[in-house]
């Protein structure tokens, strides 16, 4: 494929991108081609619609997820806080607002993840609201029909949280996060690991932009709601492939996973 042939908008990011990284236009497209799907590839445990219908228990432990990836999110079994992966190191975000480590054998109901291994970084030293931090992923992304991963590091003026508490199986997701405590935090420096997911995959994992934050020690964080970064590092991996697992629990395998969750998903995840 040449560069030639991309439309117009697409045209205009990879000609941004290539400019801000001092290499020519049609290197860096077929080197994003190129990547190999093998070495590139989302993980999702389950489908995220099953969680949404208030399946909360499944057999996958930690040190399944860590076979497949060193960097992601998800939760836990029961809905007990949320969960952040970063350099193969798990953390369990409670709904008091803290970060715990975990045993290899603690089971989760949904997780997503993959082998970091970022293609573009940028750093970022002027001050912006969540809305410019959306607008700045939007440019920095080449086509909004693909997976993305994306981490950032650094500072943060301000940063708003939630994790639901522990909760029994079958609840609707959507009624839980209308109960989740907030947390606010200032003056903050940390980690945040999330994905890009296109609408269309809406049943699989969370559509959009999908973000769990933890602060620089380790000791908080939760499920992102608001950013306000002061100084930031980006770094953005594209994901080709997705491979889905299908639980083989006797709640999954009977559960009826027709229902359109779009409207319930979006409530309980942003």
């Amino acid at each position: 494929m040449s560069r030639n042939d991309l439309p117009n908008h697409l045209m205009e990011r990879l000609s941004a991108r290539a400019r801000r990284e001092g290499q020519d236009p049609q290197a860096l497209l077929e080197r994003w081609l190129d990547t190999p799907a093998s070495a590139a590839s989302l993980y999702v445990s389950a489908p995220v619609n099953a969680l949404v219908e208030g399946l909360y228990r499944e057999d996958t432990t930690i040190a399944d997820i860590l076979d497949r990836g060193d960097f992601g999110l998800g939760t836990f079994n029961d809905l007990d806080g949320e969960m952040v992966v970063l350099d193969g190191e798990v953390f369990q975000l409670r709904s008091d607002g803290r970060a715990y480590a975990v045993t290899p054998e603690t089971r989760t109901p949904f997780a997503c993840v993959t082998r970091f291994r970022p293609w573009s970084e940028e750093t970022i030293d002027t001050p912006m609201d969540y809305d410019g931090l959306l607008a700045l992923f939007d440019r920095l992304i080449p086509s909004h029909n693909m997976v993305y991963a994306i981490r950032l590091d650094g500072v943060f003026d301000y940063v708003r949280t939630r994790s639901v508490p522990r909760q029994d199986a079958y609840r609707p997701l959507v009624e839980v996060a209308r109960e989740q405590p907030e947390y606010e935090f200032e003056g903050i420096e940390g980690s945040m690991a999330g994905f890009w997911t296109p609408e269309f995959m809406q049943s699989v994992a969370v559509p959009g932009y999908h973000l769990h934050f933890v602060d620089a020690d380790r000791r908080c964080g939760g499920h992102l709601l608001e950013a306000r970064p002061r100084s930031i590092r980006i770094a953005l991996q594209h994901l080709p492939r997705v491979d889905l697992g299908l639980p083989m629990t006797l709640d999954y395998l009977t559960a009826d996973l027709s229902r359109d969750t779009s409207e319930d998903l979006n409530e309980a995840e942003h």
